[in-house]
């Protein structure tokens, strides 16, 4: 069997647009199948900062937009206590398809996190759309993003608020072994707020990473 990855899907030198729309075709892994469509990125095409989750959700799967359900809610409202606004970051996801599971009953589509091969047959286009968008910030909201981005050492409880060097954007999954002047913040996903039980504090701590990500950009 093939090693899978979107590689042979994502057009060189593209802009978002096109990028956008060549991953609508991508079978890169299995998820496409199951999923209603590509969920790819959205926001200012030259953003000081890229927002990087885990993969769409149940919502997002169905309007073709990330961030756009509970989670994306929790998210915009961290945003602007933090002095961000979300029309100026790009948004997106490590995996563009969701993965999920349906329950008993075989109605509700319950959400399992994307595996190893899928993050990794996923990241070219997350690799493309920093290329497009050049951020100065790159953020990793939860485990999954922060594996995508700097490899399976990453522990988002340890390095959570702390900016370190974001690796090149063509050798992603990796630490960086030069500086790249780009910086990398991680924190918490939105949706970890949600379930949490002390919910106040989990969501305290969301913003005040976020908070970090807006003095790196002045």
């Amino acid at each position: 069997m093939a090693k899978e990855s979107a590689a042979p899907f994502v057009p060189d030198k593209a802009d978002l647009a096109r990028l956008r729309e060549a991953a609508r075709e991508c079978r890169g892994c299995d998820l496409w199948e199951p999923a209603t469509q590509t969920v790819f990125g959205a926001g200012r095409e030259r953003a000081g900062a890229v927002l990087v989750g885990e993969q769409p959700g149940d919502q997002e799967d169905r309007r073709g937009e990330p961030f756009v359900g509970p989670a994306g809610r929790v998210l915009d409202r961290a945003l602007a206590e933090a002095g961000l606004a979300r029309e100026d970051v790009y948004l997106t996801n490590a995996v563009k398809h969701f993965r999920f599971t349906r329950n008993e009953g075989g109605k509700r589509r319950l959400h399992q996190s994307p595996n190893t091969v899928e993050v990794a047959a996923c990241r070219p286009w997350l690799a493309a759309e920093l290329g497009v968008v050049s951020p100065s910030v790159v953020v990793a909201l939860g485990a999954v993003a922060g594996r995508s981005l700097l490899g399976p050492s990453f522990r988002v409880t340890r390095e959570r608020g702390v900016v370190q060097a974001c690796p090149p954007f063509d050798a992603l999954g990796a630490r960086p072994e030069r500086e790249t002047g780009v910086r990398l913040v991680a924190t918490v996903h939105p949706s970890a707020v949600l379930r949490a039980e002390g919910r106040a504090e989990a969501y305290a701590g969301l913003v005040a990473d976020l908070r970090v990500v807006a003095s790196l950009l002045g």
